[in-house]
């Protein structure tokens, strides 16, 4: 290997992301409804249920805001701001006809997700036959997604908390291969460039970072002690459907995504489009 070789390997290794998990602490879990009080203590028990990998990390206190009367958003970011929980957890279609609108996930949870900073769990609103078998049983399957995986380390950490000793985290990466192909034509109509040599490398170079950092999460959670098994997704295709179809043929319990983005009040990325269609699946929205 020549003196360059020997360089450019050592800078590669230098400037690869490494895991570095962040602190994640439930303490405090703020339970959204509106239900009535027999139909609440049910849900309860079963969220809590749910949850029992937070009940293993250390036992968080719950609180309640809600009811089968009428409250309005400002209600609920209000108890949002009094509680000051690390952890918000309501459902689809909250203070709405359960699946009346599919196009979104109800005009109190839309804006709950985006106007505090609080990550908030979306469970499938509680009514008969509106989840698979598999849903808000344990959580053994985690999937935590993003359009940028490599150096999210909090996103990872959060999915790790998430995840029980002993089961599976996957991190996925999708790169949009619309895309993808896009800036490949766009090389095609440059004369002295090999358009399919440059097809491969850059794919090839799309998809090892998040593959190279997502083998440092295995590593650096093993090193820690964790007895998650963390597996890995990495692909180059269509954003929705195929993260949809991850979802579906690994039986996610979790989902963990951002939601929120610095630069628009909207939702950010893919979330919205994910969050509408994975109607029975738990969402975690950081």
């Amino acid at each position: 290997m020549s003196t360059l070789d020997q360089f450019e390997s050592v800078f590669n290794a230098a400037s690869r992301e490494v895991f570095a998990r962040q602190p994640v602490a439930i303490d405090r879990v703020l339970l959204v409804h509106d239900l009535t009080e027999p139909k609440r203590d049910d849900f309860l028990y079963l969220t809590k249920s749910f949850l029992s990998v937070l009940e293993a990390r250390g036992k968080p206190d719950w609180e309640l805001f809600g009811g089968d009367s009428p409250f309005g958003i400002r209600e609920v970011l209000e108890a949002v701001e009094q509680a000051k929980p690390d952890l918000v957890v309501t459902y689809r279609d909250l203070h709405g006809a359960a699946g009346e609108w599919p196009q979104s996930l109800g005009r109190h949870v839309d804006v709950l997700t985006q106007a505090t900073m609080t990550p908030v769990l979306v469970l499938p609103c509680p009514e008969k036959g509106n989840m698979p078998g598999h849903a808000l049983q344990n959580i053994d399957r985690v999937m935590a997604v993003t359009d940028h995986m490599a150096g999210d380390h909090r996103l990872v950490s959060y999915a790790a908390h998430f995840t029980r000793d002993g089961e599976t985290l996957f991190l996925s990466h999708v790169e949009d291969d619309t895309v993808f192909e896009r800036y490949i034509s766009a090389i095609g109509k440059i004369p002295d460039l090999d358009t399919e040599i440059a097809r491969e490398e850059i794919k090839v170079r799309l998809l090892e970072d998040p593959i190279e950092y997502i083998e440092s999460c295995r590593t650096g959670l093993a090193r820690e002690g964790s007895q998650i098994k963390v597996e890995s997704r990495v692909k180059l295709g269509h954003l929705l459907a195929d993260y949809r179809e991850l979802v579906e043929e690994n039986e996610i319990d979790l989902l963990v995504m951002y939601t929120k983005d610095e630069e628009q009040l909207a939702m950010h990325g893919i979330a919205y489009p994910l969050a509408v269609e994975l109607r029975s699946t738990p969402l975690l929205m950081l």
